[in-house]
């Protein structure tokens, strides 16, 4: 109880900063959510199987701001909401600790406004990682600062009585440092959640701004160049940090208002796989590798963009047609955020992975010409 006082509080901060940036802005509407949630870990790897040994449990708490239509995307996608989220989750597993986490995030509407999609993305602290004295058996965080991702399906109703709602559904809250330090063999929770909306306004609800868009969105192909950086560390606990350095080239060629469709190739400079042919050419000479196989790989991809505003959604599917040293397959996938600065220079926050298997976060800028 005395933590939801605290989030209560820190929303309440949150709401006044924010409805003084909005410069004078009388129009804007806001609400306030609350979740308890209660679930499971999923045994999406064998190798945490002990640490899956009692139900999690926590608490979301949100600042929402809504949207009336007075943008064109706002009317795209059935006017979502933008908001800010603060996740607590007691791990209730003494070598896993506790997760405290802000994100950013998304609601969408559905069936009638009465079912609500949520996505969040943010950076959690955990409070009991991985140290080979006194927690080596934690496996799944090997940092104290961890990305993590949450996504929430709701049946949702306002304004039921004096400003008060309610809620209820599913979320899955997904924790990783993205192998930045190993280990990082990262947790999934599936949680019911169950909570209480409040209606900052109490009903003083705006007309929805419906105009109809008659602008054409197709545009013959576009050519791509991007640059992403970032450290990280093979799955070899102690093996170091390394940075690496990716360097892409790709045609999109958008559709309509919301999708475009990509073909690339990519060049990776993964300095962290230097240190490990060296390592298994030497603690492993079974499997053949030598410490002068090459250590750089080049992928071929096809991708899709989902606009929003100025942010967009990407997610590619790739093969590295170059594979000179074997580390986790050829197939390779990645998906993240990407922010136009301009209509020629966006930068990208992106996971890169070989299925469920995370390799690295990459953080990179491009050009669209």
């Amino acid at each position: 109880m005395l933590l939801m006082k605290r989030c209560l509080f820190l929303l309440c901060c949150l709401w006044t900063a924010f409805c003084f940036s909005q410069d004078g802005k009388q129009s804007a509407s806001y609400t306030l959510d609350i979740n308890q949630f209660y679930g499971s870990v999923l045994l999406h790897n064998n190798y945490i199987s002990h640490l899956i040994s009692s139900h999690p449990g926590g608490l979301i708490a949100s600042f929402n701001r809504k949207t009336y239509g007075e943008k064109e995307w706002h009317q795209r996608f059935n006017y979502p909401d933008t908001g800010l989220s603060f996740v607590y989750q007691n791990m209730n597993n003494s070598t896993l600790g506790e997760n405290f986490g802000l994100y950013a995030h998304y609601n969408f509407y559905f069936l009638n406004r009465n079912l609500q999609f949520r996505l969040g993305q943010g950076v959690a602290y955990n409070t009991h990682p991985f140290n080979k004295h006194n927690n080596f058996r934690n496996n799944a965080y090997g940092t104290h600062l961890l990305s993590s991702t949450y996504i929430m399906l709701n049946y949702h109703k306002e304004e039921i009585i004096d400003g008060l709602g309610f809620k209820a559904g599913l979320s899955v809250i997904h924790y990783s440092n993205a192998n930045v330090k190993a280990p990082n063999t990262s947790t999934n929770t599936l949680a019911f959640n169950l909570g209480l909306t409040y209606d900052l306004q109490r009903g003083l609800e705006k007309e929805y701004v419906r105009t109809e868009d008659t602008t054409s969105y197709a545009e013959p192909v576009r050519y791509n160049l991007a640059f992403r950086s970032g450290i990280n560390e093979s799955d070899v606990v102690g093996s170091g940090q390394f940075p690496f350095y990716i360097f892409s080239a790709y045609a999109d060629k958008r559709l309509g208002r919301i999708s475009a469709l990509q073909l690339g190739t990519d060049l990776y400079f993964s300095n962290f796989l230097k240190e490990l042919i060296r390592y298994q050419s030497i603690a492993f000479p079974e499997y053949g590798v030598q410490p002068t196989d090459d250590y750089k790989r080049v992928g071929l991809f096809v991708g899709h963009e989902l606009f929003i505003n100025k942010m967009s959604i990407i997610s590619q599917l790739g093969y590295y047609v170059y594979y000179p040293f074997d580390f986790e397959g050829r197939v390779y996938n990645r998906m993240g955020l990407k922010r136009y600065f301009t209509d020629k220079i966006f930068g990208a926050i992106t996971l890169k992975s070989h299925g469920a298997k995370a390799e690295a976060v990459e953080f990179g800028v491009g050009i669209r010409l």
